[in-house]
């Protein structure tokens, strides 16, 4: 699969800080004036806007709205404070805001696996639920679903003990202590609608997960108005997750686990499951 990333900036030291990053990940680039819009997303994997004083509000939505409208991935650069950006644009770029030389090189590093347009076939990470002994997958695009037992006809009940993840990672083989084996498709876990029986959905101990958030923002040594810079959320939304009065979506808590330099799934899954 080819990567391919337009740079649209007129600053030269933006351009040559993304040119490095994105070459250093074997990735195509190319710079084009902000007046050349129409000529920057054609083809091309994602967009780099960058954004100075100059970009009104309005000029901004709308710039990474029809980069996303045509199909490309937008990604937003700001050297100022991201507080002071809108929740929606973080929303319109994924998460993918950058400021620092640390951002752009994270960000260059993961564009290979977003662009990937199948990742939402795959599984990324298939576990025993935190809460019971259902299986979580979670997808490559960040998709996670709690898939109520048993997993197939073989499966009689007993203890999970090992799950492996085959080549295609399309299927999850399911050791269990009985020593039955069963299998799980991801065609059949239904990601987005709960669980996968149409059971009740398990509700997300808010508390436990701000808590979880909160430790490893702080083994991280990163304080909350750092993680608020690096997410683009604004500081006070960051402290009602950690307290607990705001139980995130997924894509948002991804967000949130990246700037810390952790998986979602490390997040979810506590060090005691």
């Amino acid at each position: 699969m080819t990567v391919s990333v337009t740079l649209l900036t007129e600053r030269e030291h933006v351009a040559q800080r993304w040119e490095k990053a994105l070459a250093n990940n074997d990735i195509q680039s190319r710079v084009v004036a902000p007046s050349e819009l129409a000529n920057a997303v054609n083809g091309q994997t994602a967009v780099v806007v960058d954004i100075d004083e100059a970009l009104l509000p309005d000029d901004l939505l709308s710039t990474l709205g029809y980069v996303r409208a045509l199909g490309a991935l937008p990604i937003a650069h700001v050297e100022q404070d991201r507080g002071s950006l809108e929740d929606i644009v973080s929303e319109l770029c994924n998460g993918l805001v950058t400021t620092t030389e640390e951002d752009v090189a994270r960000v260059a590093a993961a564009l290979t696996r977003r662009a990937d347009s199948k990742r939402h076939l795959r599984f990324e990470f298939v576990t025993v639920s935190p809460c019971g002994d259902d299986v979580l997958a979670v997808l490559g695009n960040g998709d996670a679903a709690v898939h109520r037992r048993p997993i197939d006809r073989a499966d009689d009940g007993s203890e999970i003990t090992n799950i492996s993840i085959d080549p295609s990672a399309t299927t999850a083989t399911l050791q269990l202590k009985s020593g039955v084996t069963c299998r799980l498709g991801v065609g059949a876990v239904q990601f987005g609608s709960g669980l996968a029986e149409g059971e009740a959905d398990i509700a997300i101990d808010g508390e436990k997960l701000g808590a979880r958030l909160r430790e490893l923002r702080l083994a991280a040594g990163l304080t909350q108005a750092e993680l608020a810079r690096r997410t683009g959320i604004h500081r006070p939304n960051i402290a009602r997750v950690e307290a607990g009065r705001h139980t995130p979506s997924l894509e948002t808590l991804a967000r949130i686990a990246s700037a810390i330099g952790v998986s979602t799934t490390h997040v979810l899954v506590s060090r005691e499951s």
